[in-house]
């Protein structure tokens, strides 16, 4: 009598992640914004010629192109396809060679010590199960290699928008941390823990541009995901759709100035043992 061979597990999160890949499909006109985070994420990586390197949650594959132009062979994985479809195009533009995946970070659909540098621009901080998230990371990277990512702290600009989100949208499944939290350090020092060394950290800024906090709560709701989301869930209720954006454009008021919005973000590079 022969046996079916086992199957993997249900995904339990798999409804969450296939309306993160939806909502995320419209975020290409940000990306613009995090060009400049990608060539300070790709430095302070150190990214050199000839190496290999991943870059998780690559969106429109601004770090993946930055880090092909100074000669790396590099990999992007996203779980967005219309995402992908846009730095297929980004890297044809440049004029670099970039493998690109359909995949999930906790689910990486690489071999064991494959690259030797493993990126991420607020991408990884959205998977559901941090340790998962860390674990296939940290498992395709060879020993000696360099995880390196940047993120969002929770007391600053992103971190306070998307408590806000958090308080007007249905909860996420339980279990399910805030994404903010990998702006932390002390966070991101427990989640990698023993796994790297030389453990460091620095700080940077965003910038970006509106006529007023208003026009630039406006671009939010037709290119970010969850406020996007969020806003459509709320227009049944048309008084506390108002309250949300009043809240929402105080918050973008406290990082305005000269037409600009400053976010500041938190970079995080360990080596692993």
């Amino acid at each position: 009598m022969t046996t079916n061979p086992a199957r993997p597990a249900a995904d339990p999160y798999a409804q969450f992640k296939a309306n993160q890949r939806a909502s995320w499909t419209s975020f290409g006109p940000l990306a613009a914004y995090t060009t400049p985070t990608a060539a300070r994420l790709v430095r302070f990586a150190g990214i050199r010629a000839g190496q290999r390197v991943l870059d998780v949650g690559c969106g429109t594959g601004v770090v993946a192109v930055t880090a092909a132009r100074l000669g790396a062979q590099v990999t992007g994985a996203d779980l967005t396809p219309e995402l992908l479809a846009q730095a297929r195009e980004n890297a044809a533009i440049a004029g670099v060679a970039v493998e690109w995946h359909e995949a999930d970070v906790e689910q990486l659909p690489f071999g064991d010590r494959q690259f030797d540098a493993v990126l991420s621009q607020f991408g990884h901080i959205f998977a559901p199960r941090p340790d998962v998230a860390t674990s296939e990371m940290l498992r395709v990277l060879k020993p000696g290699g360099t995880i390196a990512f940047s993120t969002w702290p929770p007391d600053q600009y992103s971190g306070r928008t998307q408590a806000l989100l958090a308080r007007y949208a249905p909860p996420p499944p339980p279990g399910v941390p805030a994404p903010v939290l990998w702006g932390d350090p002390a966070v991101v020092r427990e989640r990698l823990g023993a796994a790297v060394r030389d453990l460091v950290f620095d700080r940077d800024h965003l910038v970006g541009y509106a006529l007023s906090p208003q026009h630039h709560r406006l671009v939010s709701e037709r290119t970010a995901g969850p406020t996007m989301r969020l806003v459509q869930s709320l227009e049944v209720d048309p008084g506390r759709l108002a309250e949300f954006r009043r809240e929402f454009d105080a918050i973008v008021a406290d990082y305005f100035e000269m037409n600009r919005v400053r976010q500041s973000y938190l970079v995080s590079r360990a080596i692993k043992v």
